[in-house]
């Protein structure tokens, strides 16, 4: 059973993780060129913003999808009998800090700058001061989320065969 944990941990990992690092990175650069251009220049009155949304939908519902990470893993860990060793509890803190990180700063300063750029009200530096704010900590969810992956496959001190 062990096994098939882990295998539903990793495909967890890679289907419902990785779309919300690479959509979030995504959404910064996107919001950018955005408020740079104005909608008005994106071909459609709201074509940008239409991508602006899609990229805030999909991590909003991989972030959903992403909570069977965790608890797979912890299935995986207390099969393995490693709860208490550094390296999960390493990895059991940094997912904790990057699961913060994206439902307390990512996904409601996306909201801030689809707010910003589809008010009208906003200035151009307004919005951009918001794009700003929400990459640094964009960036600190991939690194988190970097950080765990290099701990999941180098396991440092483990002594587990899998």
């Amino acid at each position: 059973m062990t096994k098939f944990f882990l295998a539903v941990h990793v495909l967890a990992a890679i289907l419902a993780v990785g779309p919300v690092a690479v959509a979030a990175s995504m959404f910064p650069a996107a919001a950018r060129r955005l408020s740079d251009q104005g909608a008005a220049e994106q071909g459609t009155p709201t074509g940008g913003v239409a991508t602006l949304r899609v990229l805030h939908r999909i991590c909003r519902v991989y972030a959903v999808a992403g909570l069977a990470v965790p608890v797979f893993g912890f299935a995986t860990a207390s099969g393995l009998g490693v709860l208490r060793d550094a390296w999960v509890i390493a990895s059991i803190l940094l997912t904790a800090a990057a699961a913060a990180i994206l439902a307390l700063a990512v996904l409601p300063r996306q909201d801030a700058v689809i707010a910003r750029l589809t008010t009208g009200d906003s200035t151009p530096a307004d919005a951009a001061g918001g794009v700003a704010r929400l990459a640094m900590p964009t960036g600190v969810f991939n690194l988190l989320w970097a950080a765990v992956t290099v701990l999941m496959i180098v396991r440092p001190g483990s002594t587990t065969g899998v």
